[in-house]
């Protein structure tokens, strides 16, 4: 038997030689957008590419339309899907979808960071305090810089002992939970002292309205007609670029679709937004200033993934440490960043929660130990890999959103003593879902040997 053009005959154990070895590792490793020319041979690979274990976002996605549906049905009065709760779930999901997105950084590396809700509560308490007056009275920007600067120096720390001294995260990490939960309680003063934002003050109204702040829908909808156009001239003038440079790049129908989701998915935040959540004695309309906020730190943690050698880097660790090292990547000091930009992005997720929280921190605010595992649960959920190297920053917010949209539901149902166990209870068994898809696709991909 001879083999066809083009293709690579592979040599196996019994002597033979499998000819569609190469191709099974192309539909499993490589992004149907750089393989296909047209917009029918994109979806022929996306689906083999599915076929082979790599299902991207689809099972998030499907996850979050079945907690939809499921929760509209079975909620009082059918409250689910009202454009008030709706809002409600995106601002609880912010601070999950944050979170999330920092506990990716060391995901990427095959590494977890336990400490993460603990280290975002501190570098909420630490803008808050920063901002009071009397008191230290620091303009809003210098109380988060110090914040993040902060958390982020947290992170280094721990990620230096176990990139330098190879002390497992998962030890590093706990012990540094343990640590941050008790410098949170000395940073509030006791286990049941708070501190509050005066709203009044313009200064400390800001971080208020990170959260609590709207956008009027009129600036909204000229807000997302300027993105659109921006994301859209973007793509396109880079996908007929490469084009005409002769270099892969995705067919320009499936850009054109790309486009007209982000429009789509925009137009319905914002009409949703727009409908009035008030009472008949206030009108209360307008975007969540969260919205805007969550997406730059999604474009950022995109950036840094998918163009800056940093993040090829991280891609490559998690993938294969040994060989990145030989390759000539500095895997120490790559692991530091990671943990140390991880804790910086928590910092940003712990200054949301005091905002979400109507200003006021407190130790009942929020569970630091409940905050990490919705963390890394939203992570995996979203399509993280525990494995290391397999996860977008996307990936956190569509598990943060999921995450989210459980804990309300839950709390809707008015099921008393039950709704607390079911809030722990069902995100637990999605994430058990979430890792078997993991575990399944890597095992059809070769990424996972059978035991």
């Amino acid at each position: 038997m001879t083999a066809d053009p083009g293709e690579t005959p592979v040599a196996t154990g019994a002597g033979t030689v499998d000819l569609t070895a190469d191709a099974k590792v192309e539909a499993a490793d490589i992004p149907p957008a750089l393989v296909a020319q047209s917009l029918g041979q994109y979806m022929r690979a996306w689906w083999a590419q599915i076929r082979s274990g790599n299902s991207g976002v689809l099972p998030v996605v499907l996850g979050i339309v079945i907690v939809a549906v499921v929760f509209e049905i079975i909620t009082p009065e059918h409250a689910f899907l009202r454009p008030s709760n709706l809002v409600f779930i995106f601002g609880l999901s912010t601070v999950y979808m944050v979170l999330a997105i920092a506990e990716t950084a060391v995901l990427l590396l095959a590494e977890v960071d336990l400490s993460v809700g603990a280290v975002a509560l501190i570098g909420g308490v630490i803008a808050f305090k920063l901002v009071q007056q009397p008191g230290a009275d620091w303009p809003w920007w210098a109380a988060l810089l110090a914040a993040f600067a902060i958390c982020g120096v947290f992170g280094a720390l721990q990620g230096a002992l176990v990139a330098r001294l190879r002390i497992p995260s998962f030890v590093v990490t706990l012990a540094g939970f343990l640590l941050f939960s008790g410098i949170l309680i000395v940073l509030l003063g006791g286990a049941d002292s708070s501190v509050n934002l005066n709203t009044s003050d313009p200064n400390q109204n800001f971080i208020y309205e990170m959260v609590q702040g709207l956008i009027s829908p009129v600036v909204a909808w000229i807000v997302l007609a300027v993105l659109v156009v921006a994301y859209g001239a973007t793509l396109w003038l880079r996908t007929t670029s490469r084009r005409r440079q002769g270099l892969t790049a995705p067919p320009l129908s499936l850009v054109a679709i790309r486009i007209a989701l982000v429009a789509i998915i925009g137009a319905a935040v914002v009409l949703v937004c727009s409908v009035n959540r008030g009472s008949t004695l206030k009108s209360v309309t307008g975007v969540p200033w969260v919205i805007p906020i969550v997406l730059a730190v999604l474009g950022v943690w995109t950036l840094v993934l998918g163009r800056t050698r940093f993040g090829r880097y991280m891609y490559a660790i998690g993938g294969n440490p040994e060989a990145a090292r030989r390759a000539g990547v500095r895997v120490p000091a790559i692991r530091i960043w990671a943990f140390a930009l991880c804790s910086a992005t928590a910092a940003l997720g712990g200054v949301l929660l005091g905002s979400f929280f109507f200003g006021e921190y407190s130790t009942n605010t929020a569970d630091p130990g409940q905050l990490v595992l919705y963390s890394i649960a939203a992570a995996v959920i979203g399509g993280v890999s525990l494995f290391g190297g397999r996860g977008k920053a996307i990936h956190g917010i569509l598990g943060g959103l999921l995450i989210g949209g459980i804990a309300y539901g839950v709390s809707l149902l008015n099921l008393g003593s039950l709704s607390t166990p079911l809030e722990y209870i069902v995100p637990g068994a999605v994430l058990l879902a979430a890792v078997l898809i993991d575990v399944l696709s890597r095992r059809g991909s070769g990424g996972v040997n059978r035991v």
